[in-house]
């Protein structure tokens, strides 16, 4: 995974941050920008997960990511709809291909069982769509679930959301310093 940028990168890889957006950021201000400066940024998840996926992260650890956000967020699917099993399925599905435990085929048919609620996991095990996207959209996907964050009144919902975004954004520290470590 790549772990500096240049001021220069940043400009020229902004996805839809205006210039003066870009430049306004407490990162630009530094002279080696980190992927853990940019994560511990003041700009929204969302974005930070697009940075990673589609700018520092190789098509495998998008895998990784994609799957890993999904399970995050798989709780407030399952607390909704209790009896519906195809989203975990589907993620263990994803898990299982990218680790070569199951073929292609037998991935799609998790992936049909599931496609709405875990369209992110199995999208990004697929071997013909899985690329950096991929992992964004899982990234996006929980974001939203977690402002969407189901509880009994509007503090609590907050609360939850809040505690849904803490877990994604300790997730990509984690995993970030993982990569930085260990590959």
């Amino acid at each position: 995974m790549k772990q500096t940028f240049t001021k220069e990168f940043m400009q020229a890889n902004c996805g839809c941050y205006s210039e003066s957006q870009l430049n306004a950021c407490s990162f630009m201000k530094l002279d080696v920008i980190t992927l853990t400066d940019i994560v511990n940024s003041e700009i929204r998840l969302k974005d930070k997960f697009w940075f990673v996926c589609k700018k520092a992260a190789t098509t495998e650890e998008n895998k990784e990511i994609a799957c890993s956000v999904a399970e995050i967020v798989l709780p407030i699917y399952e607390k909704r709809y209790p009896e519906n099993k195809a989203p975990r399925e589907a993620i263990e599905a994803a898990r299982a291909y990218i680790g070569g435990h199951i073929t292609l085929d037998q991935l799609w048919v998790k992936r049909a069982a599931a496609y709405a609620a875990a369209y992110a996991a199995a999208y990004a095990a697929d071997a013909y769509a899985a690329d950096a996207y991929a992992a964004a959209y899982a990234a996006y996907a929980a974001a939203d679930a977690a402002d969407a964050a189901d509880a009994a009144d509007a503090a609590d919902a907050a609360d939850a959301a809040d505690a849904v975004k803490q877990q994604l954004l300790d997730y990509l520290n984690t995993f970030i310093l993982f990569t930085e470590l260990y590959l």
